[in-house]
């Protein structure tokens, strides 16, 4: 485990060295993904990746990236009104960054067979998911939360999925995303910005008799947007600011549940590794100009 630490440690040095995006801080392009700018707090002390994702020369979210699990352990980006279509002729792509100090700031489309053993130590391949039969590819930034072609292409990325059993991921997490987009599209004036994420509990998908791809066992999803529909429905504007949501990632009993964001951090803190500080949007999401911001300052 301590040369684990270590090799991680002088991994993450020669990446910021080379000026790569892959990096200790988000760099200031990418935090526009973030509310007010800022990541997530809590996990500070893990040794996870930070990843503004870029596609055609612009950036287009934020992955926080586990390279011992290869999956990521959340993904950040902001919303774009959209009508729900997807975008399925997209090659599916990686990270170079990951895996090379040299590599390109851009994701690339998966090479032919046999390439992908240069990079596949630090993060997923095609053939992880090849040979199984209850789970597929989840995007944490689904493709019909973006509006723009290439912003969806850029959710084709393996740094932005994670194995979900099918039935839930056709079924209620489908159901909760299309239920997002909805309410976003009609009730969020402004800017809405969305952290999805995952738990894990030690299970993996092997191959080759190794473990390699870490399987979650809830995904959660949080949105904040300050510029809302003040007339909209109670059921509706109760919803905002901000709200949360987690599944369980099975076959059975994976109701989506509702919930405030605070609950949702709660709920994190008992089944995993964030810290007592964990908090998703900074100031909980509670504008500057709001009468209780004063009782939320950090």
């Amino acid at each position: 485990m301590n040369v684990y630490r270590a090799d991680q440690m002088l991994i993450c040095l020669l990446i910021v060295m080379a000026g790569a995006e892959v990096q200790e801080n988000v760099s200031p392009e990418c935090e526009q993904f973030l509310y007010m700018g800022t990541l997530p707090r809590g996990l500070e002390d893990q040794p996870f990746k930070k990843i503004c994702q870029v596609y055609q020369g612009k950036p287009r979210f934020v992955t926080l990236y586990d390279t011992f699990n290869h999956i990521p352990v959340y993904s950040a980006y902001t919303f774009k009104r959209s009508d729900g279509s997807k975008k399925v002729d997209v090659p599916w792509m990686y990270e170079p960054q990951l895996s090379t100090v040299s590599g390109s700031r851009e994701m690339q489309q998966l090479p032919s067979e046999n390439v992908h053993k240069r990079f596949e130590d630090a993060q997923a391949v095609l053939d992880d998911y090849s040979d199984s039969v209850i789970f597929e590819r989840g995007q944490l930034n689904p493709d019909e939360h973006q509006a723009d072609l290439d912003d969806k292409a850029a959710t084709y990325t393996l740094t932005n999925v994670v194995p979900q059993v099918r039935e839930f991921n056709i079924g209620p997490w489908r159901n909760h995303e299309h239920t997002i987009r909805r309410r976003l599209n009609n009730y969020c004036h402004g800017t809405a910005y969305l952290v999805t994420g995952v738990t894990t509990s030690g299970h993996t998908i092997r191959r080759q008799n190794i473990n390699r791809l870490g399987i979650p066992t809830y995904l959660w999803s949080a949105y904040c947007c300050i510029d809302f529909d003040h007339n909209a429905p109670y059921s509706e504007r109760s919803k905002f600011p901000a709200f949360a949501a987690h599944g369980l990632n099975d076959r059975e009993n994976n109701k989506v549940q509702e919930m405030t964001v605070q609950q949702l951090e709660d709920f994190l803190k008992r089944v995993t590794y964030v810290g007592s500080t964990f908090q998703i949007f900074y100031d909980n999401c509670v504008p500057r100009n709001s009468a209780n911001s004063a009782l939320h300052l950090p």
